[in-house]
């Protein structure tokens, strides 16, 4: 990681107000861009809730702020415990300002070993949850005279790459956003999908092949990369808060690549 954003990650709040007292949830807020959402929603002043499925990551996140966190451990996919807990944020805070639908992933491998069951469980975790986040928050939204919703999508989502299952759900996030901005604009409700490129987060895929394997590391980002490395999940989420900001008033329905000009979203290439 370039200095420039290590310090940006290191120093915390920069006193913009964009989203000072913003009310916001999160979901999936304990590891990776997740994390870095409620990390800096909490360092400008936001008032943020967020859910996961390990009580032990949420407790470590909340120690970890200098400002409370409202956490609740769960999996989004339960049926009707995000929705309690969309409520429960809402009556904490007395509203909610904005959601990001953050929470994600993938089951089953190649499309000849994905069978329907993973097949559904990807796109639960993914479209399903968001849509039944946004469903749960609209009446708290329309309450407070509008609000943000933000997508986490997937640069495979608009550039194919295996696996298939994963890439179609987070296609089909970038359409709902689309979709929902139409729909939910006459009650001064935004939505937008954001896509992250391949990110170095410690522990997961790229940070993993970058230590086992450099030299197909290395070629990857010189090959995909125009800058010559991936984007950092701080400089996702610093899109992310702009877009619940209300200095972002004029975007709605649109679909925001973070990704340095990646080209293929995998080593497999598309």
């Amino acid at each position: 990681m370039s200095g420039s954003r290590a310090e940006v990650h290191r120093s915390g709040g920069t006193g913009w107000p964009g989203v000072c007292g913003k009310r916001v949830l999160v979901t999936g807020g304990t590891r990776g861009l997740g994390e870095q959402i409620v990390r800096l929603l909490a360092a400008e002043g936001a008032q943020v809730a967020t859910c996961a499925r390990t009580p032990l990551g949420l407790a470590a996140l909340a120690g970890s702020l200098d400002t409370p966190l409202f956490t609740q451990p769960l999996d989004v996919t339960e049926p009707e415990r995000l929705e309690a807990f969309v409520a429960a944020s809402a009556k904490r805070f007395g509203g909610l300002d904005g959601v990001v639908a953050c929470a994600g992933g993938s089951r089953g491998g190649g499309f000849e070993q994905a069978d329907a069951a993973d097949w559904a469980a990807t796109w639960e975790v993914n479209v399903g949850h968001a849509a039944r986040l946004v469903r749960a928050a609209v009446p708290h939204l329309r309450a407070a005279g509008g609000g943000s919703v933000v997508v986490i999508s997937s640069i495979s989502g608009w550039k194919p790459g295996p696996p298939v299952q994963y890439g179609v759900a987070k296609s089909a996030q970038i359409h709902l956003a689309a979709s929902l901005a139409r729909e939910l604009g006459p009650d001064g409700i935004r939505v937008n999908a954001v896509s992250p490129g391949s990110m170095l987060i410690p522990g997961r895929r790229w940070d993993r092949m970058r230590s086992e394997d450099p030299e197909a590391f290395a070629g990857f980002a010189a090959t995909e990369f125009p800058g010559g490395e991936p984007v950092a999940p701080q400089e996702v989420a610093r899109v992310v808060a702009f877009l619940l900001s209300d200095w972002s008033s004029g975007i709605s329905g649109a679909h925001l690549p973070v990704d340095r000009a990646q080209n293929a979203p995998s080593p497999d290439g598309y």
